[in-house]
């Protein structure tokens, strides 16, 4: 992996601020990588990204049907919008999404969090979010480091060779 000028990407911080299972899946997946590459990694969880890391959610992320232009049917056809309105499409949507995951063998969440961290990454809380949600740290998952405020993470992110990826 490299940036423009061919020297390589030395640290990755990436911010998580959506908790469908598609985007949080989007920064598990790219966390596990640049771990895997020996990128130090840095990973921030804020607004509805902290059902990610949150004991009560993280295990029952959905995906969103509404308003998502990429959602297909079987088949490759388009997800009609108005479907995700109707009670119970969205929980179907979701569980028939984790059975496909669940087939392909991609860990669950909690596993990602396990194998960033066991690689050397580390997992950040939002302060503001948690103050607005009236979360406490107990309420996270035991592989989140600590409760930042986003400045305190930019201090961490420092250094010329870091890309800042937001998901």
């Amino acid at each position: 992996m490299s940036t423009t000028d061919n020297k390589p990407l030395q640290k990755v911080c990436i911010i998580c601020a959506k908790g469908s299972i598609e985007d949080v899946y989007a920064t598990l997946v790219m966390a596990n990588g640049a771990v895997m590459e020996g990128i130090e990694t840095k990973v921030f969880f804020t607004f509805f990204g902290l059902d990610a890391i949150t004991k009560k959610q993280m295990m029952s992320l959905h995906t969103s049907t509404v308003g998502n232009p990429a959602m297909r049917m079987p088949g490759g056809l388009p997800f009609p919008t108005l479907l995700g309105v109707i009670p119970g499409v969205e929980a179907g949507v979701s569980a028939m999404m984790r059975s496909q995951m669940e087939a392909l063998d991609i860990p669950k969440v909690d596993e990602f969090l396990e194998m960033i961290t066991a690689g050397g990454g580390e997992i950040f809380a939002c302060k503001l979010a948690m103050d607005m949600f009236k979360l406490t740290k107990a309420d996270l998952h035991e592989e989140v480091k600590d409760v930042l405020t986003i400045g305190q993470f930019y201090e961490l992110a420092g250094g010329d060779r870091t890309q800042i990826i937001f998901t």
